[in-house]
C-alpha cells in the first residue's frame, strides 16, 4: 500500500489519492463518455493497495496509464497519456520560442523584466536562458495544484519564482559592524578585520556584492552611519602619528580629543597643537571624502551574480549625531551631488535618509544641516529618499537618544520599499534580517470577474470572497516555499549564514538554515488598487472618497488575514504595497484578453503600482498624500509615497522638504520625489531641460531620460519594459497653481 510519494524535486511527502482521482477525472470529462465515479474509485484503490510503500510521481502516473488500458475506457486513457506529452511539447515549444528572443536579443517584456540587469550581453543571456528554463520546473514540480492554477489563470504572481529551488531568501540588512569587526570568509579566502575608513568603505561594497551572490533580492546596510563613524577617528590618529614622526613629538594625548565636527578650515593663523589638530582634520576629512566616491563608485560599477548586473545596494544614515558620523553622512552627500564617471546621477546604492525629530528634522536638532544638505542632493540626484522615523508604526520605545546603539531600534528600509521591522520571533529590529519570499494578488482581475453582478453590495461581497480564496491560497504557497527554504543547509549561504542573517552564530555549515530563518517576513502583494475600485464601483480612491473608503476596506481586510496566517501558520506575514516593474504589464495583457478593454480598467497597458493614485490622475500632491497615506500604517511589509514635480528641482531644495513635511503630517513611512533629468548617453552629461534633444557639452543627440522606475533609478529607459514605458509616458505631476507646494509648518 502506497505511503509516501517522492516529488520529481526529491521532497517527499504523503501519498493523497484524491491527486489521482483528480487527474483520471479530467481526462474523463475530455470524452464522449464523460466521467464514472465508480471506475475512478476502482483504479484509485488498485493502484493505492497494490503499490509499494514509496513511489515516485512517475511511477504512480505510469500505474494509472496501465490500468486505465487495461479498463474498458480506452479513451479515458488515450487523453491521459496525450495530456502528459502535450505538457512536454508544450513546455518544450515556449522554451525554443523564449531563448530564440534571447539569442535575437528582442527588446520585449522577457529580456526586459528586469531594468537593472542587461540582458544582451553573454552573461545576460545566460541569466536569462537560465530563468526562463528554471520557471516551468518550478511550475510542474514546486508548486501545489491549486497554486499552479491560479499562476496560470493570472491571479497570482510568484515573485523571483527562478530562484525558487535555489532555496535562496530575498533581502538582508546587513549588520555590517560585524565585517568590519571581524573580518568574514565567504568560501573563498577571508578578509581581516578594517583599520581606517578606506577599508570599511571596501569591506562595504563586498559584503553587499558577495551577499547579492546568494540571495535574489537586494542588500542593504541599515545604519551607514553609525558603522562607518569609528573610521574616521581611526584614520585622524594615523594621520595625527604621522605628526608624530614629522614633529618627533609625542601626540597620544591629542588622540581622543573631543572634535565638534570634521571641517575642513585653513591653517593660517593657527600655531602649536590647535594647527596640527586641523592638519589632522583636514587630512582625514580628504581620505573619507574619497572612501566616500570609491564606495559609491564601485557600487555602480561592480557587477555580481550573473546578467551584468550591479549590486542592487540600499544604504540608510541620518541619525548618528557623533562628530564623525556626521562626517561620514556629510562627505557620502557631497559625493552624490557631484555624481560619478563624468558628472552623472549614481544609479546605486538607493541613499535612504532616517528623519527623526530631535535628531535631524527641526532647525534645533543636531543634524538638521545634514537634513538641508540631503534635501539640496535629493533636488538635484533622485536621491536621498526619506525614510519617516516619526511615523506612529515606525517607533520602537526601546529607542533612546544617548543609546549609543540605538540604530538597532530604528526601522531601515531597502531597495523599492521593503520593509522589516515587527518580530513574532525575536527581537523588533530591521537588522540582520528581510524578506524570505513575497507572492502578489491580482486583485484587478478579482474585481472583474465580479463586474457582471448589478447589486453594488453583492458585487462588493463577492469580490471579498474571492479575495479570500486567494489569500488563502497565497499563504500557503508562502508557507510550502518557506519549508522548502528551510531545508538549505547554512553553508549553501557562507556570508549570509555566517556573519549577517540574525542567529546566525547558532549554525554549524551542515545544520539547515530551519531554526533562523523565520525571523525574517512573508509577503502577500497587491497591485492595480485603483483600477480594482474602477471595476467595482466605476471610480478610483483618487476621485471619490468612497472608493477611498473601500480601498481602505480592502487593504485593511488584507492585513486582518495576514495576521491570521501569522498565528496560524506561524510565520511573520506582512502585507506588501507591491512594487511591480515586469507584472504591472504581465498581469494587464492577459486580463484584457481574456475580458477585453474595459475603460478605467484594461485600457492601458499597465496596471497602477499597488495602492497609488493612477500616474495620469492630475491631483495636488497634498491630495495624493491624503488619499496614499492611510495605506502605510497597513502595508507593513513595505510601501513608498512619491510626489512628480516638474522643471528643475536643483536649486529648489525646499520642494523637497516640503514632501517630507506632508510625509511628517500625514504619518507615511516612506517617500521621495522624481523630477526632471535628461541624460547624454554618450559624455554622461545632465540637465532638467524637458525640451534637450543635443547634448550641449559634446553635440550627440544620444539623449535619454533618467527617472525613477518603482524605487530604484535605471541609467537608460531602453531597459524598460513596455507596460512601465507607457507608465513613464503617462505621469503628470503634482503641484498646486504656481508650480510651488504647500509648505507646512515643523510643530
Amino acid at each position: 500500500m502506497i505511503q509516501t510519494v517522492v516529488k520529481r524535486d526529491g521532497r517527499i511527502v504523503g501519498f493523497n489519492e484524491q491527486k489521482i482521482k483528480a487527474a483520471i477525472r479530467k481526462a474523463m470529462l475530455h470524452t464522449e463518455q464523460g466521467d464514472d465515479e465508480g471506475l475512478i474509485q476502482q483504479i484509485t484503490d488498485n493502484i493505492s493497495v497494490n503499490g509499494n510503500p514509496q513511489m515516485t510521481v512517475e511511477a504512480i502516473q505510469d500505474a494509472v496509464e496501465m490500468e486505465l488500458m487495461k479498463s474498458a475506457r480506452k479513451d479515458v486513457a488515450q487523453k491521459y497519456i496525450a495530456y502528459r506529452n502535450q505538457r512536454s511539447i508544450a513546455r518544450k515549444a515556449k522554451t525554443r520560442e523564449l531563448f530564440l528572443e534571447i539569442i535575437n536579443i528582442k527588446n520585449n517584456d522577457v529580456t526586459r523584466e528586469n531594468a537593472n540587469m542587461n540582458a544582451d550581453t553573454p552573461a545576460g543571456m545566460m541569466m536569462k536562458f537560465s530563468s526562463e528554463s528554471t520557471k516551468p520546473f518550478v511550475d510542474d514540480y514546486l508548486l501545489a495544484d491549486e497554486v499552479r492554477e491560479a499562476v496560470e489563470k493570472n491571479y497570482l504572481h510568484i515573485h523571483d519564482k527562478d530562484y525558487y529551488p535555489t532555496k535562496s531568501l530575498t533581502c538582508v540588512q546587513h549588520p555590517l559592524d560585524n565585517i568590519l569587526n571581524h573580518g568574514f570568509y565567504a568560501g573563498h579566502g577571508s578578509s581581516r578585520p578594517a583599520k581606517r575608513i578606506e577599508t570599511a568603505s571596501m569591506l562595504a561594497c563586498i559584503s553587499m556584492e558577495t551577499a547579492q551572490n546568494e540571495m535574489h533580492g537586494g542588500q542593504a546596510i541599515p545604519a551607514f552611519d553609525f558603522y562607518l563613524a569609528p573610521y574616521v577617528r581611526a584614520s585622524f590618529i594615523e594621520e595625527m602619528k604621522t605628526l608624530e614622526q614629522f614633529t618627533g613629538k609625542k601626540l597620544d594625548h591629542l588622540y581622543n580629543i573631543v572634535l565638534k565636527d570634521y571641517e575642513v578650515k585653513p591653517l593660517d593663523n593657527l600655531q602649536g597643537e590647535e594647527r596640527l589638530i586641523q592638519h589632522a582634520v583636514n587630512k582625514t576629512v580628504g581620505r573619507v571624502h574619497q572612501a566616500m566616491e570609491a564606495f559609491i563608485h564601485n557600487m555602480n560599477t561592480i557587477h555580481s551574480r550573473g546578467g551584468n548586473q550591479v549590486v542592487f545596494s540600499s544604504i540608510n544614515y541620518g541619525t548618528d549625531t557623533s562628530a564623525e558620523g556626521r562626517c561620514i553622512m556629510r562627505e557620502l552627500l557631497i559625493s552624490t551631488y557631484e555624481g560619478v564617471g563624468n558628472g552623472e546621477t549614481a544609479i546605486f546604492p538607493i541613499q535612504i535618509w532616517k528623519k527623526k525629530r530631535g535628531v535631524n528634522y527641526l532647525p534645533e536638532d543636531p543634524n538638521y544641516d545634514l537634513y538641508e544638505l540631503a534635501c539640496k542632493v535629493t533636488a538635484r540626484r533622485f536621491f536621498p529618499n526619506f525614510l519617516n522615523l516619526d511615523a506612529s508604526y515606525n517607533q520602537d520605545e526601546a529607542w533612546r537618544p544617548d543609546d549609543p546603539k540605538r540604530y538597532m531600534h530604528e526601522v531601515a528600509t531597502m531597495g523599492c520599499r521593503t520593509r522589516v521591522f515587527e518580530n513574532r520571533f525575536g527581537p523588533k529590529t530591521s537588522i540582520g534580517r528581510g524578506n524570505l519570499s513575497f507572492t502578489t494578488i491580482n486583485i484587478v482581475r478579482l474585481a472583474i470577474e465580479c463586474m457582471g453582478i448589478e447589486d453594488r453590495e453583492q458585487r462588493i461581497n463577492a469580490f471579498f470572497a474571492k479575495l479570500d480564496g486567494m489569500l488563502d491560497i497565497a499563504a500557503k504557497q508562502l508557507d510550502d516555499r518557506f519549508n522548502f527554504q528551510k531545508t538549505a543547509y547554512a553553508k549553501q549561504f557562507p556570508l549570509l549564514m555566517n556573519s549577517l542573517w540574525i542567529g546566525c552564530e547558532q549554525l554549524k555549515p551542515t545544520d539547515t538554515v530551519e531554526k533562523v530563518i523565520n525571523q525574517g517576513t512573508l509577503g502577500i502583494g497587491f497591485i492595480g488598487l485603483a483600477e480594482c475600485l474602477v471595476a467595482l464601483i466605476g471610480k478610483h480612491h483618487g476621485e471619490s472618497q468612497e472608493a477611498q473608503e473601500l480601498g481602505l476596506r480592502i487593504v485593511e481586510y488584507m492585513r486582518t488575514r495576514v495576521n491570521e496566517f501569522s498565528e496560524k501558520l506561524h510565520h511573520n506575514y506582512s502585507v506588501l504595497a507591491t512594487p511591480a516593474e515586469g507584472l504591472s504589464g504581465k498581469f494587464t495583457k492577459r486580463d484584457r484578453k481574456d475580458f477585453g478593454i474595459i475603460p478605467g480598467v484594461t485600457d492601458r497597458d499597465y496596471y497602477t503600482n499597488s495602492n497609488h493614485v493612477p500616474v495620469y490622475y492630475k491631483c495636488t500632491a497634498r491630495h495624493k498624500a491624503e488619499v496614499e497615506a492611510p495605506y502605510h500604517e497597513k502595508t507593513r511589509g513595505g510601501h513608498i509615497f512619491y510626489v512628480e514635480i516638474d522643471g528643475d528641482a536643483t536649486h529648489n531644495p525646499a520642494v523637497v522638504m516640503n514632501i517630507v513635511d506632508m510625509m511628517d503630517r500625514y504619518d507615511m513611512g516612506y517617500g521621495s520625489v522624481n523630477h526632471n533629468r535628461n541624460r547624454c548617453m554618450d559624455c554622461g552629461y545632465e540637465n532638467a531641460d524637458p525640451q534637450m534633444t543635443v547634448c550641449p557639452k559634446c553635440g550627440s543627440h544620444n539623449i535619454d531620460r533618467l527617472q525613477r522606475i518603482t524605487g530604484y533609478l535605471v541609467g537608460t529607459t531602453d531597459r524598460w519594459n513596455h507596460g512601465k514605458l507607457c507608465e513613464l509616458n503617462d505621469r503628470v505631476t503634482h503641484v498646486d497653481s504656481g508650480n510651488q507646494l504647500s509648505l507646512f509648518d515643523r510643530l
